[in-house]
């Protein structure tokens, strides 16, 4: 038996966005069809260190994913996912850092596949940390973008990301700014990273027709969202009892009477819906809206992807 490693370098050399995306849309996929045994998260001192887990049926593989948060320091995240299979002797243990950030920008360009108007193309990105980079990359990949506009509190660290991504985005303009209301008045997509405790803006501030993923807020303590936006849109989640458990946006939004539990749809719902339904693309309305806290589908999804490359 072997244990294969592989760092960031490594899965950034080996996974593209376009195969991250379709990795976990196929994931999710599986997820409503039954084929995952997937527990519920362990969060530990209010999320600074997180357990996951998922067993994929059909192919008796399983992955492990252990981290710790700390976003005072650089990188915030860090730990390991491990894949194993009845079928390998040899494991793969992977960098929990990178594997994050692919798996949760793929599940927003899932999301934004669905949902975004096929013509959007301008896209406000609120949050310039350690998932920043690959929410760009993912939106990029399923509605190539005109504009992106980077808001974050520090101005240097907006400027440093569009400085990152300028290479990747030609004929893109790239714009930074410091007012998120401001910013979201003219989007057509807008992406929340951040680890906000309260609304980052307005309901009022969003254009009539506007599609928004949030995947900054991970715990009930926090929030980028308001409830007047949940409320007047068509809201698709990564998973309901994930989101019921951790989502501070969901969870205020429920007990101030702005959604119920039957407004939310699962987007592996969404994704396998035969007729129109509320979250698909044919029937949603002007706005829509997708909550991700992050669940263990989309790690064992990249997970696969790095045993089929990297093990023998």
């Amino acid at each position: 038996m072997k244990t294969i490693t592989v760092g960031e370098r490594e899965i950034r050399a080996a996974v593209t966005m376009g195969e991250a995306i379709e990795a976990v849309r196929r994931g999710f996929v599986d997820l409503v069809g039954g084929e995952f045994e997937m527990p519920t998260r362990t969060a530990l001192r209010d999320g600074q260190f997180l357990v996951m887990s998922a067993h994929h049926r059909s192919t008796a593989s399983a992955m492990f994913k252990t981290l710790s948060v700390n976003f005072a320091r650089r990188p915030a995240i860090a730990g390991t996912v491990i894949w194993s299979e009845t079928g390998r002797l040899d494991q793969l243990v992977a960098d929990a850092g990178a594997v994050t950030a692919l798996r949760t920008g793929a599940v927003v360009g899932v999301a934004t596949d669905l949902l975004a108007p096929p013509e959007a193309g301008r896209l406000t990105l609120i949050g310039a940390g350690g998932q920043a980079p690959d929410q760009v990359r993912a939106v990029h990949a399923v509605r190539p973008l005109r504009r992106l506009t980077v808001v974050d509190a520090d101005a240097r660290r907006a400027r440093a990301l569009v400085g990152t991504l300028e290479s990747e985005l030609p004929g893109v303009e790239l714009r930074t700014v410091s007012d998120a209301e401001a910013a979201v008045r003219t989007a057509e997509i807008v992406c929340c990273a951040t680890n906000a405790t309260t609304p980052l803006f307005p309901a009022s501030a969003l254009p009539a027709h506007v599609h928004v993923n949030a995947i900054g807020a991970f715990r009930p303590t926090m929030r980028e969202l308001p409830d007047e936006l949940l409320a007047d849109s068509t809201v698709v989640v990564d998973e309901l009892d994930a989101v019921l458990a951790e989502s501070g946006e969901i969870l205020h939004a429920l007990q101030a009477g702005a959604v119920t539990k039957d407004a939310l749809t699962e987007l592996g719902t969404a994704l396998t819906a035969t007729a129109p339904s509320p979250a698909s693309p044919a029937a949603h309305g002007n706005r829509t809206v997708f909550k991700s806290v992050g669940v263990a589908v989309q790690d064992w999804a990249l997970a696969r992807l790095l045993a089929d490359k990297f093990l023998p």
